[in-house]
């Protein structure tokens, strides 16, 4: 079989374009991603997976997307429910931790049907991003809520929902975005609380759940680790927080490399991501020229980096035989806007 490459790359629009599936075929990224703009109707993205699959020769290959409920939610009615955002779920645990915990799992098993009759395998899902007052709103009612122990539990739950349904759970952002004071779609926050603050706060819940196959990385710069480099490009960060703090040793994808926030070129970008430790470049948003930019720059999927792959695909193929109505009736009861 060809070798895969270290990469995971999103399309222009809603079927692949001539130029894309030359482009696919001969650089074979290891995954997709779907976005908002590549979502019409259920046979549209039947077809448009299908056909990714389709360029690097294996039907297994992994198609992502955000899929959490609330603002970040790229399928829409009628092809699923308007789901409530993780804050929401927060509060119902606040109140019922039972109650929350069940919920989460619900709605993370109606994630996974929802995304499957797609052919979608993989949700970027849990946010374990802790916030603190005063933080940028963009993670805020994204995260469960503002204390580690209810994002650990209710990640935790996510996760299982979603691999209960035979769908990969990404947990993010790695290490922790919570205390990040601008939006890193637009530029690079830095956070310069103290380390022995950072593992009890914001590390905490990746620790918790680092036994999870995957995750994405953070574009923020821990003055106190590492005051150079933003996580996603920091060895520092990548190799002695994450594999080491954290213990996570799954498959590590960056956050999205068009984002703002990573300074350079696409190429300097990609190189920058593997050279720190990172097994997947992420990138999402379709434009042409710099998908072949991170192409140009990304290695081929080896050693332990194709080790963690493999083994992450593993919790894409058991699901269990709950039944959707049921499994929609009973979320109904705790949020029944989305009966």
């Amino acid at each position: 079989m060809t070798e895969s490459k270290s990469m995971i790359l999103g399309c222009a629009g809603k079927s692949l374009t001539p130029d894309e599936i030359r482009f696919y075929r001969g650089e074979r990224p290891w995954g997709f991603i779907l976005f908002a703009r590549n979502i019409g109707e259920t046979e549209q993205i039947r077809d448009l997976v299908a056909s990714m699959r389709d360029c690097v020769g294996r039907p297994d290959a992994p198609v992502f997307i955000d899929q959490e409920g609330g603002r970040v939610q790229r399928l829409r009615p009628p092809l699923a429910p308007n789901y409530p955002a993780g804050g929401a779920l927060g509060a119902l645990w606040r109140n019922d931790r039972e109650a929350g915990a069940r919920a989460a799992w619900l709605m993370a098993r109606l994630h996974a049907f929802d995304l499957l009759r797609l052919g979608i395998t993989a949700d970027c899902l849990p946010v374990l991003d802790v916030p603190i007052e005063g933080a940028s709103d963009v993670i805020g009612a994204r995260a469960y809520g503002k204390e580690p122990g209810a994002v650990i539990e209710l990640g935790r739950a996510a996760a299982e929902g979603l691999m209960s349904g035979g769908v990969l759970p990404v947990m993010k952002h790695i290490p922790g975005h919570g205390r990040a004071f601008a939006d890193t779609h637009f530029e690079l926050p830095t956070v310069d609380t103290p380390m022995d603050e950072l593992r009890r706060h914001d590390f905490a819940p990746f620790k918790a759940l680092n036994h999870l196959p995957m995750a994405m990385t953070a574009h923020v710069v821990y003055s106190a680790i590492d005051p150079s480099n933003p996580a996603t490009t920091s060895g520092k960060v990548v190799n002695d927080i994450i594999r080491g703090d954290i213990g996570f040793d799954g498959l590590l994808m960056s956050d999205d490399t068009s984002m703002k926030a990573l300074s350079g070129d696409f190429p300097t970008k990609a190189a920058a991501i593997l050279a720190a430790g990172c097994d997947l470049v992420l990138h999402c948003n379709g434009v042409f020229e710099e998908m072949s930019g991170i192409a140009s720059r990304t290695t081929g999927l080896q050693g332990k980096s194709l080790e963690r792959a493999e083994q992450a695909l593993t919790y894409i193929k058991d699901r269990d035989a709950a039944e959707e109505t049921a499994i929609r009736a009973e979320f109904a009861t705790y949020f029944d806007a989305v009966a």
